[in-house]
């Protein structure tokens, strides 16, 4: 009897010594940064706003800023540039961690090759970034003008109105994620820096995999693995590696900010984006 009533107390009033979680130090804060579009954003704060939360439970000093969703790298550039001063700012800190979805990847490295920022970014880690382009902003780009124009108004509707001083240019935000013009205009131009950390993940769901995706991103699932192979619905895995190239996720395009909608469960936003963060702890960044 005296055992039962000791094990009911633990089950009802049994409290852990530390129930809180551990705190994780990086050594400069943790910036996230979005890619293209809103939708994935919209009543979250953001694309990346919930897994900012979740690490600032955990004492990291994480932020997760929005800029021009429908613009080009150069425009979104200039508003993560002052982002980041804002950060330093707020924190005191020398420099900053970028973790980087999609096109936020390419906004990174622009950053530090074209505004000479590899003083102030300590790190760059890409997920789904599309470092070579994608397929997507090819088909798009190649549908009739009447399908274009309607697609483009609607983008830049939104993308006007969707951040304060986010202008919106959808079509030539979406030309410089072709194939082409990533391969042979931007890669050639942006090089990395020997001082900054690069590392990159890339995602696979539907075609060629066993795990499911998104019906949202089905359709581009299947032009883009006719054209480019396994992929996450947006971005293609080969298209993802860039610097040290680490793993690729079985989660698609939305599932890596968070949006599973319980069609990938095994995957969780929050723990990889934790997983990230002990990584760049333990390398001293």
């Amino acid at each position: 009897m005296a055992k039962f009533a000791e094990s009911a107390v633990r089950l009802l009033a049994g409290q852990d010594a530390f129930p809180l979680p551990r705190v994780i130090r990086t050594r400069y804060p943790i910036v996230l940064m979005h890619g293209f579009g809103v939708l994935a954003g919209m009543r979250r704060g953001g694309h990346l706003y919930a897994a900012a939360t979740f690490l600032r439970m955990h004492g990291v000093l994480a932020f997760a800023p929005n800029v021009a969703p429908y613009n080009t790298v150069s425009f979104r550039s200039s508003m993560w540039a002052d982002r980041l001063a804002d950060i330093r700012d707020q924190t005191g800190a020398s420099k900053v961690n970028l973790i980087a979805h999609s096109m936020g990847g390419l906004d990174a490295r622009w950053m530090i090759a074209k505004r000479g920022m590899h003083d102030t970014i300590a790190s760059v880690t890409t997920v789904s970034t599309p470092h070579h382009g994608t397929y997507i902003a090819d088909y798009v780009l190649s549908q009739p003008e009447r399908i274009r124009e309607i697609l483009a108004n609607l983008a830049d509707w939104v993308g006007a109105h969707a951040v304060a001083g986010g202008e919106a240019d959808f079509r030539t935000a979406l030309s410089e994620l072709t194939l082409e013009h990533v391969s042979t205009a931007f890669n050639p131009a942006i090089e990395n820096h020997p001082d900054v950390r690069y590392a990159s993940y890339a995602g696979a769901a539907g075609k060629g995999t066993e795990t499911p995706i998104n019906p949202i991103l089905k359709i581009g699932n299947s032009i883009l693995y006719a054209a480019e192979g396994p992929n996450d619905g947006i971005v293609s895995v080969e298209s993802a590696k860039w610097g040290r190239f680490e793993e690729t996720l079985e989660a698609d395009h939305a599932a890596q900010v968070g949006l599973s909608l319980g069609i990938n469960s095994r995957f969780s936003s929050n723990d990889f984006y934790l997983r990230l963060v002990l990584e760049l702890a333990k390398d001293g960044c």
